[in-house]
């Protein structure tokens, strides 16, 4: 596997393709680059002029102004300080207590303390996600086991926090998405009202498979379940509407002591165990990090440090690939689920887990 020079795009990734001198297809064309850039920067001012209006309108109608599912990350956390702190929110802060690391732990009660902010934390049964994650590894779709399980595991934890703030009459949920989180087609900025109000988000695959009880398959949000009349919130990522640098939010939320160190503030070490497996098993599928094209992205838009990411990608996947240092939690997820590295595998078409876009 070669690398572009400029933005670490690997050469195996679909549609790049690397010139003589190294450069990708994504950087050579300086145009369409500039262009790009251009239309996302248009596209992030109507997003905070938006979110600023929305703040403004949701100030003070209810206990909290908005919810922030926290993850532990530096994201989660620094959207957190942002929020309380510069915008003087009333901010609740909410966690899914499933497959979340123990330095992201220390980074969410460290969070807390520094920044006085009311937290929930949910504990589900976990055997359903045993089982929910063990079916979606042996029967990935075709573009692997971290969008696989990114399309069903992501809405699980965000329909939690949607059902939180309908409960608590909260107008806002506030999710730490960077820029390119999640998939485009899902969000870019905001979920649809379609999709919040109209849509059943349980995966058509686990629905029809008959895997899976209509008490698990329950867990998943529908909008149906609820009255017409139900105040639904709006779901927001507010990193797709400000300026985004990924090294300076790790910078700032150790200086702001949010964290303890830069270690806590680094994805690699704060990120839910289960994706090692998820990057082991795409390593091994596609040949390269399924994140290096998102972060590739950042890199070509100036969000992202080239030179970090230079030295470090080569070292995660070195890690995954040899099980070595945070790479071991390949082999603890595999144990936990009972799986060996041939059960790793594609089974299914593109787009089997997507969520339904008409209401069923």
């Amino acid at each position: 596997m070669q690398r572009c020079t400029k933005c670490l795009v690997p050469d195996s990734v679909p549609g790049v393709a690397l010139s003589a001198d190294g450069t990708c297809n994504l950087c050579r064309d300086e145009r369409a680059l500039a262009a790009e850039t251009a239309l996302a920067e248009e596209a992030r001012r109507g997003y905070e002029a938006d979110f600023h209006k929305t703040l403004a309108d949701c100030r003070g109608q209810g206990e909290y102004d908005c919810l922030v599912p926290l993850s532990g990350g530096k994201d989660s956390v620094y959207l957190l300080y942002r929020l309380s702190v510069e915008l003087k929110l009333k901010v609740l802060a909410f966690t899914v207590d499933i497959n979340i690391p123990a330095l992201a732990w220390d980074n969410i009660k460290r969070a807390l303390r520094k920044l006085n902010i009311d937290h929930i934390s949910y504990s589900p049964e976990h055997r359903f996600y045993r089982k929910v994650f063990r079916y979606l590894l042996c029967n990935q779709e075709e573009r692997g086991a971290v969008y696989t399980l990114s399309y069903v595991y992501a809405p699980l934890f965000e329909g939690d926090a949607i059902k939180l703030a309908i409960a608590k009459g909260i107008p806002l949920v506030l999710a730490g998405y960077s820029p390119g989180q999640p998939e485009p087609e899902r969000m870019l900025y905001e979920f649809s009202r379609q999709l919040l109000c109209e849509t059943d988000w349980t995966p058509p695959e686990l629905a029809t498979c008959g895997e899976f009880s209509a008490e698990e398959l329950g867990r998943f949000y529908n909008p149906r379940s609820y009255p017409a009349a139900t105040q639904v919130p709006r779901y927001l990522a507010p990193f797709h509407a400000w300026p985004y640098n990924q090294e300076e939010i790790m910078r700032k939320v150790v200086e702001h002591g949010l964290v303890a160190t830069s270690k806590h503030a680094n994805p690699i070490h704060s990120n839910y165990p289960i994706n090692w497996l998820l990057m082991y098993s795409d390593l091994r599928t596609f040949g390269y990090n399924p994140y290096a094209p998102e972060f590739s992205s950042l890199i070509r838009h100036g969000k992202a440090n080239r030179n970090y990411w230079r030295l470090m990608g080569p070292v995660v996947d070195f890690l995954i690939r040899k099980r070595l240092g945070p790479g071991r939690e390949v082999t603890r997820s595999m144990n936990w689920l009972g799986l060996t590295a041939d059960d790793l595998r594609i089974t299914r078409p593109r787009g089997a887990y997507d969520p339904v876009l008409e209401p069923r």
